[in-house]
């Protein structure tokens, strides 16, 4: 079956507006940290729902769209998160953690307690769907499956610090859990919780510097 096309609607805006655009957001980006401790102030739902359709403009592989969000804000279900997460973790940290691992997380302060898994008004949890199905209930195989959920995923993200709000991501290893407490079929594995709402009037973050464009990026251009 072939798709229909239609003309790009776009309008290039001036040099100027351009630089000016790309300055403004790597302004606002550029201040955007992995907070641990939240507010218990309420996040409106319709801006959780806005970031979330965001999201969902993200590029993906044949346009097959394999992912799948859920917004939490029951206390009770957070709390049920929270309980199978830390049980996690402190698997993970007394048996299964390499002593590098450890020793890189250091001096972030991490360890097996997840408060913020019920501070946090809202966590979103991001699921990927490894196939899905035609208008006639046949398997469909997905493919760029994690390219197109992490392409999703940083959508959100940047989404919900633009709003004004603070995020974290978080993947417990295993996160099979997840599956289970929120009822997700067989098709969707988790993906990754973004932890979200307002900062604590508390909150701390790491003393840490990101690397500077010449170590992250390489330009080829005429005459090189």
């Amino acid at each position: 079956m072939e798709k229909s096309f239609v003309p790009l609607a776009y309008r290039a805006p001036s040099e100027e507006a351009l630089l000016e655009r790309a300055r403004g957001f790597y302004r606002q980006i550029r201040t955007r940290r992995s907070v641990r401790q939240f507010s218990h102030r309420p996040v409106p739902r319709e801006v959780i729902e806005l970031a979330i359709q965001s999201a969902a403009r993200a590029p993906s592989g044949a346009n097959q769209q394999p992912w799948h969000f859920v917004a939490v804000s029951d206390p009770a279900t957070k709390r049920a998160i929270r309980l199978r997460a830390e049980a996690v973790e402190r698997e993970f940290y007394a048996r299964r953690a390499p002593k590098a691992w450890k020793s890189a997380l250091k001096p972030l302060g991490t360890g097996p307690a997840k408060p913020f898994l019920e501070e946090a008004p809202w966590l979103i949890a991001v699921f990927a769907q490894t196939y899905g199905f035609d208008t006639e209930g046949r398997r469909v195989k997905h493919y760029f499956v994690t390219e197109s959920v992490g392409l999703a995923t940083g959508f959100l993200i940047a989404a919900l610090h633009f709003a004004g709000l603070a995020t974290l991501t978080y993947t417990p290893s295993p996160m099979g859990f997840l599956r289970d407490l929120l009822g997700r079929p067989e098709n969707e594995r988790p993906f990754m919780l973004v932890v979200t709402g307002y900062p604590s009037p508390e909150a701390k973050v790491p003393v840490i510097g990101k690397k500077p464009l010449e170590a992250v990026a390489t330009f080829v251009e005429p005459g090189d």
